[in-house]
């Protein structure tokens, strides 16, 4: 059978310090068979899919880092010299899995390259809605949706009328936990890194207050003057200082949900954080928490976000680079903010 090129991004080598371009490898020398083989050992239950959009993603920076003590199981480091892996969206060209036929749109993890042979298919589901655009399964209808879900409404059991903050905001998770924390009635603020997102998370995610952090020189006293009776919920993305500063400002019996923790993830000693005493003192509920363990919940979710999209009561703010050449960059500016909105990589035409 004729092989055709298959466009990958190649990992180097671990990563210290900052990501940069140079860590990573596009090149269009592979190739690949579009069919599965007729052994069936060797194709058992697998999936040939051609990817048509990828989703760039903080996490991706862990799995760079050489494997240690402190990384968990499930953060398997990428292997230098093999392609990257994260979520996507594809469509099915071969199959050996009776869940899956040719011509389906799945979406799931799988590597950054046109075409992929993907056998652990656990993450792998079958696209049902296609009223909606298909970036939307690396986004709002993907990943991030899932974890703003369940890391609001599952770890920080909110209520209506409550004072929420959100790190991070105007990014692929924290856009939409402020928009969650409005549609039940909270009052919402958001920080983001620059006027253009500040602006965006008033005028169009419908954020109550937001500040560019890169402007102010004392969080704490930022906080004070938008959460004059303190913090309720503390939706964290960013850790170091943030965290900090937002303990100061926590109510008794806040609640906060631990999804990420940006600003560490490029230093070789991570920050450390001085007022944890703030969580005997006000009894506060802190908690980490991965997307993994609320997949189940994933129906649930498309039963509640599915009409918000369609009325338009839930916005979604893209930032698609078009081509797996340029994915490289794309994922690099997620740790300077250079993305506005949910960072995408468009890899091939449907």
């Amino acid at each position: 059978m004729a092989e055709v090129k298959n466009k990958q991004v190649i990992f180097k080598e671990y990563v210290e310090g900052s990501p940069k371009e140079s860590d990573m490898n596009f090149t269009d020398a592979a190739t690949i068979k579009l069919k599965l083989p007729d052994d069936e050992d060797e194709a058992s239950k697998a999936v040939l899919v051609k990817n048509l959009y990828l989703s760039c993603d903080p996490v991706m920076r862990i799995f760079m880092r050489k494997p240690g003590d402190e990384t968990p199981a499930y953060f398997t480091p990428y292997a230098p010299g093999s392609p990257l892996s994260g979520y996507g969206v594809a469509k099915v060209l071969d199959s050996r899995n009776s869940n899956f036929k040719e011509g389906d749109l799945v979406w799931g993890t799988t590597k950054w390259e046109e075409y992929s042979v993907i056998t652990a298919l656990e993450s792998l589901r079958k696209i049902q809605y296609t009223d909606v655009p298909l970036t939307y399964y690396t986004g709002i209808l993907g990943m991030p949706g899932m974890t703003a879900y369940a890391g609001f409404n599952e770890v920080c059991s909110p209520k209506k009328g409550e004072y929420v903050f959100i790190s991070a905001a105007s990014g692929a998770v924290g856009q939409l936990v402020g928009q969650f924390a409005k549609l039940l009635g909270c009052y919402v603020v958001g920080s983001a890194g620059s006027k253009e997102k500040v602006d965006l998370l008033k005028s169009k995610l419908n954020f109550d207050e937001a500040f560019n952090y890169k402007e102010e020189h004392d969080l704490n006293a930022t906080l004070k003057r938008y959460f004059r009776e303190g913090i309720d919920i503390y939706f964290e993305n960013v850790g170091g200082k943030f965290l900090d500063a937002v303990l100061l400002n926590m109510r008794v019996h806040g609640r906060i949900a631990v999804c990420g923790m940006i600003s560490q993830y490029n230093l070789d000693q991570p920050e450390g954080v001085t007022n944890l005493m703030c969580l005997v003192y006000k009894r506060i509920h802190m908690q980490g928490f991965t997307v993994r363990d609320y997949y189940h919940l994933y129906p649930k979710y498309l039963d509640y976000i599915l009409p918000c999209i369609r009325e338009g009561r839930v916005v979604y703010l893209e930032d698609i680079a078009q081509g797996l050449e340029n994915g490289t960059a794309a994922l690099v500016g997620l740790f300077s903010g250079r993305n506005v909105g949910k960072q995408v990589v468009s890899v091939s035409l449907f």
